[in-house]
């Protein structure tokens, strides 16, 4: 087996990582990963620090939920949804099970833009987004992702380490299915996954990608590194300096320094 790169480090000692895709979750902390204006009227619902949590637009069309998992710190499943009218037929649906909280944040914070742009318009922008799906997957491909199509109506996008990958069903033939998937997994063992159902703007998609490809290191505990992915990360202690690095090509998936 290969020797933990961070072995040396103690569990408390906070580590700078890069691709954010294999960072693990994150402490969960449902404000700050939704970032929506509760002083303004967005209500939000937790009793107990760290349990399940809720929050809503004014308007009591766009929902959000967390469940946590029991006794894993950070991991648990964040649904977001968007209904026709308060409490009426759902127009679409994301799903995120155990990501990066950074993820979550990015994606969050487009959908709070989307919704205000929405709100001071004469435009549907949170059913109608005139975003192209090309925006979401140019990102990749500008990072040297893989893509590979089928001939089933799905084209898929691989990150150049192939721990990470991203979905697009371009043909819709059943509605029940998503069209956007993403995930990332190291040694057989799947460390997330997001889920966007048909109607999803695609400019979340986009948010989704832009922070996939992020160059900016992420935060995290050397304790909440999953063991799975520390082989192939680039990490820094956070007292090091650092400039904007870029993930690790392929052919030099292996953990050191920025």
């Amino acid at each position: 087996m290969p020797r933990d790169p961070l072995s040396n480090l103690a569990p408390d000692r906070t580590v700078k990582i890069l691709p954010r895709y294999l960072a693990g979750p994150g402490h969960a902390d449902p404000r700050r990963v939704w970032g929506f204006p509760t002083e303004d009227g967005w209500p939000f619902h937790q009793k107990e620090r760290g349990g399940p949590a809720a929050a809503m637009s004014p308007c009591l069309r766009l929902w959000t939920t967390f469940e946590p998992q029991p006794g894993a710190a950070g991991k648990g499943i964040w649904t977001t949804g968007v209904n026709r009218a308060p409490s009426g037929r759902g127009a679409w649906r994301i799903s995120f099970g155990n990501a990066p909280v950074e993820l979550l944040n990015d994606v969050h914070t487009e959908l709070l833009d989307l919704y205000l742009e929405d709100q001071d318009s004469d435009r549907a922008l949170l059913f109608e987004d005139p975003t192209p799906a090309y925006d979401a997957y140019s990102l990749l491909l500008a990072y040297n992702w893989s893509h590979s199509v089928d001939t089933n109506g799905m084209q898929t996008f691989r990150s150049p380490d192939g721990l990470a990958a991203v979905q697009h069903r371009y043909a819709i033939m059943d509605t029940q299915k998503p069209t956007w998937t993403a995930w990332a997994e190291s040694q057989g063992q799947r460390l997330w996954s997001a889920s966007f159902s048909i109607g999803t703007p695609a400019s979340l998609a986009v948010a989704l990608t832009a922070s996939l490809v992020s160059t900016e290191p992420v935060h995290r505990a050397v304790k909440d590194v999953p063991l799975p992915s520390r082989q192939h990360l680039y990490y820094a202690t956070a007292t090091q300096p650092t400039a904007p690095a870029v993930p690790p090509p392929a052919s030099a998936a292996r953990s050191r320094p920025f």
